[in-house]
């Protein structure tokens, strides 16, 4: 594996196990909003929630698509209980802190989201880039940018970790490589984050 200027993690399903309380969020807002589960289970992961109404209430104004995120984000603002880090994440962290590697968490929740589900799990990252702070979300790279930037890198340099097409597609659109969970294609597949923490230790030997 090719050395790195910084590493830039998804949160949800990446860096934290959160799986079970976004699921209960959104099944519980398709009962709100009528909307079918299995309409919306492909869609739960990886997005920023306005992108993902949109889609599946097109009929939603401006006005509509905000209240309505709005509400699946309450749904999960206190929902922590089973919030905790994936499996190799305290690995792979002390191995970018033995690297002297910067890294940042690049994330479609909300700020209090994601300090809330970052708490839960233990993990205080030195950047932390949530949707709130660029114009556009997951898919488009600017997320990833703005982490790269935050850290002074160029984003070419970086490796994404991922594991959603949204993020996926994200990383490669910001210009970095990506290295993607859940069997997803990318630059590099991973079976957990202890598998990178091997690969980025064996590089830099």
């Amino acid at each position: 594996m090719k050395r790195f200027a910084a590493v830039l993690l998804d949160m949800d399903g990446t860096l934290v196990d959160s799986d079970r309380a976004v699921e209960r969020a959104w099944i519980g807002w398709a009962g709100e909003f009528g909307v079918a589960v299995e309409d919306i289970m492909p869609r739960m992961h990886g997005a920023p929630a306005q992108h993902t109404i949109r889609a599946l209430r097109p009929d939603l104004d401006d006005a509509g698509v905000a209240a309505a995120a709005q509400r699946q984000l309450d749904l999960q603002y206190d929902d922590v209980d089973d919030v905790v880090p994936t499996p190799g994440a305290a690995r792979l962290l002390q191995a970018l802190k033995e690297l002297e590697l910067p890294w940042a968490v690049v994330t479609s929740a909300d700020r209090r989201l994601a300090r809330a589900r970052l708490g839960a799990a233990g993990i205080d990252p030195p950047v932390l880039v949530t949707y709130e702070q660029t114009p556009r979300g997951k898919p488009f790279p600017d997320p990833f940018l703005a982490a790269a930037a935050l850290l002074g890198v160029d984003p070419a340099a970086c490796l994404v970790v991922e594991d959603s097409r949204p993020g996926i597609d994200a990383g490669h659109a910001a210009g970095a490589t990506v290295a993607a969970l859940r069997g997803l294609d990318a630059d590099l597949r991973i079976r957990d984050l202890d598998e990178l923490a091997t690969r980025l230790l064996a590089g830099a030997g």
